[in-house]
């Protein structure tokens, strides 16, 4: 995701690594080649903050390569994933493993993974504290209200000591998992994109990483963050998705190789995030194999 924060190279996510792989050869299929994105097709890339100026890079990049790019820009993450299963896109680039498990189960998608971005942790942000400690007992709180960031925003206030969850809270945890008689915090679900601009009205808030900035703030403001040393961190592993008939159409593939290749857009995106994101190539059957076992976990 855009506008992202600084993970260290977790123990649990260089685990995930194994062997590191490219993802593709440079051969663009040609005209009449079965999938998506033939040669002289225009290719439809959802991602959610396109305004970053990596993103051009990105594009012009891939155009070098004679491939016509259009970068679809989303307000929220709720929209990529449908719009690519529609087939009003060809490939997306928002998102993390744990997210695109809960759409697939959720919806009977089955939505594939092609390769990897990086890893992001998710930090707690306040205008009003300038610790977890000041905020006051029945603060408000607002985390994500989309399931997989809401149940690791709430992983991240349990383990500031502002929330108690039910058995230790998990990656599925939701607001009724909260006790609230052994919580510090009243939390409120909103938006993702809303939560930097609710933050007057609130002691803090989880801001998911494309949204940082909006707030006026970095990654050096949060109070709190989760920890990507957890070999739970492995299922944040963020990925370019396709649909299940385009795993292995080239020309998508090519699409994920220049992203992890080209040095002026790795260093945008390490730029963007203030020099804190940590870039992973993975190789996509682990990908693939990591986004199984997590459908299969699932409640």
């Amino acid at each position: 995701m855009a506008r992202i924060t600084k993970v260290l190279a977790a123990a649990g996510a260089i685990a995930l690594l194994g062997s590191l792989a490219a993802c593709s050869n440079n051969t663009t299929p040609q005209a009449g080649e079965s999938g998506a994105a033939a040669a002289g097709e225009t290719i439809k890339l959802g991602v959610v903050g396109a305004s970053e100026p990596y993103w051009a890079t990105y594009e012009a990049a891939v155009e070098a390569e004679g491939i016509d790019l259009e970068i679809i820009d989303f307000g929220d993450y709720n929209q990529p994933n449908p719009a690519l299963s529609a087939g009003e896109l060809d490939i997306n680039q928002f998102q993390h493993i744990i997210y695109l498990a809960e759409h697939n189960n959720a919806s009977g998608d089955t939505l594939t993974v092609i390769g990897s971005t990086a890893i992001y942790p998710l930090g707690l942000y306040s205008t009003k504290h300038d610790s977890v400690e000041s905020i006051p007992e029945g603060g408000k709180v607002g985390v994500p209200n989309d399931t997989t960031n809401q149940a690791r925003g709430l992983l991240v206030l349990q383990s500031a000591g502002l929330i108690k969850l039910k058995d230790g809270g998990s990656p599925y945890s939701t607001l009724d998992d909260i006790i609230a008689e052994e919580s510090k915090v009243e939390v409120q679900a909103f938006n993702a994109d809303l939560i930097p601009a609710s933050l007057p009205d609130l002691d803090a808030g989880i801001i998911n990483n494309d949204f940082v900035a909006d707030a006026g703030l970095t990654e050096d403001d949060a109070i709190a963050q989760d920890d990507p040393a957890d070999p739970a961190a492995q299922g944040y592993v963020n990925v370019f998705a396709v649909r299940e008939e385009d795993k292995t159409n080239e020309t998508l593939l090519k699409l994920v190789e220049i992203y992890q290749t080209n040095e002026d857009v790795q260093q945008g995106v390490i730029d963007a995030s203030g020099g804190t994101a940590e870039m992973l190539v993975i190789a996509p059957e682990e990908l693939q194999a990591s986004l199984e076992k997590i459908q299969s976990e699932q409640p």
